[in-house]
């Protein structure tokens, strides 16, 4: 955690009070930069002069991050894949069919399932996944967003309040992203996820985009990123690397798990980023990659066998592979993780 000192409040009585209660509370030492910010911050709000209106958004924001951590926190080393859909669609209808599939083929797989908690797409999702190993992440709204039953009457079952809290979580939480026909929401969201992934924001993981029924979908969706926003130079040729269209469950649940047959996850630590894998790749294997994604590389590609220096000791039986990415196109370095999974 950097130097906190220099984030104080105006008062100092007040920040001594504040260093008086940490000392207090149990806090872990390592983590008390983090908790006088946090405080601060809130204390600041008061400095500032700020509006009751900035005051409830503000609260009810921090409390629904503070509730959803709690939730998630068992269940942090369990994968999980969120599900997004129009919660429109008939529970009869060919995609909620798949969409049901799908839940279920992830849960048999070892993973959880995320949705939004509605009905539609969501709800069949749900319906295949069970309550048992899925979650809800419910929004408020005076319409359409009742909970479905599957996880209605489940601890998992979170409600928010703002979409921007709501949507932090089914990305943050997702180590990987289906895509199933939907409105606004479903588009915002599926732009959303691309945007994120393209700058670096989160963490690349699989996304794919599901067709169901006779009518194309997201082909036609993909025909018009293909044809408007590549050609005229908008996104990069490589960002379509970011998802995969597949036909059935089972193709999205196999794209899905191969993105993680050798590779496992990754981390930044410092200026470095490093991948760590499910084996070692060989001298061949690292040879040719450099070769061939050398132009987002300032440097030769390395190895460890376990975490480097101040990474964080998070599987530490996984082999690591350094990876000097220039951060030029996070589209090429979804190929290179393409890439090394064939090895």
């Amino acid at each position: 955690m950097p130097e906190s000192r220099r984030y104080q409040l105006q008062n100092d009585d007040a920040n001594r009070l504040i260093a008086e209660l940490l000392q207090t509370t149990g806090v872990p030492p390592d983590r008390h930069g983090y908790y006088q910010q946090l405080l601060t911050t809130v204390l600041k709000l008061a400095e500032d002069g700020a509006l009751t209106g900035d005051l409830k958004i503000t609260n009810a924001a921090l409390k629904e991050l503070r509730y959803a951590y709690k939730v998630f926190a068992p269940y942090r080393d369990v994968r999980k894949v969120t599900v997004f859909g129009s919660a429109r669609t008939p529970r009869t209808d060919p995609a909620a069919l798949v969409a049901r599939d799908f839940g279920r083929r992830m849960v048999e797989t070892g993973w959880m399932v995320v949705t939004g908690a509605g009905h539609g797409i969501m709800g069949a999702a749900q319906e295949g996944a069970g309550g048992e190993r899925s979650f809800g992440l419910n929004i408020r709204l005076p319409f359409e967003q009742e909970a479905n039953p599957w996880i209605l009457a489940d601890p998992k079952l979170i409600t928010f309040k703002y979409f921007f809290t709501r949507k932090l979580f089914l990305v943050k939480e997702a180590n990987a992203v289906a895509l199933f026909p939907g409105g606004f929401g479903s588009m915002d969201e599926a732009y959303e996820v691309l945007t994120l992934m393209q700058t670096g924001k989160a963490t690349i993981v699989p996304m794919v985009l599901v067709e169901a029924g006779p009518k194309p979908y997201w082909r036609i969706w993909d025909r018009w990123n293909a044809g408007t926003l590549i050609e005229r130079r908008l996104i990069n040729r490589d960002d379509s690397s970011f998802y995969r269209v597949v036909d059935t469950a089972e193709d999205a649940v196999r794209e899905i798990t191969a993105f993680y047959r050798v590779f496992h996850s990754s981390r930044i630590v410092g200026e470095t980023l490093v991948f760590r894998l499910q084996k070692a790749l060989d001298d061949s294997a690292i040879a040719e990659t450099q070769q061939q994604f050398d132009d987002v590389l300032k440097g030769p590609l390395d190895q460890a066998p376990g975490p480097i220096a101040q990474e964080l000791n998070e599987f530490p039986e996984l082999p690591r592979l350094i990876v000097p990415f220039n951060r030029s196109s996070y589209g090429r370095l979804r190929r290179l993780i393409d890439h090394i999974n064939t090895y």
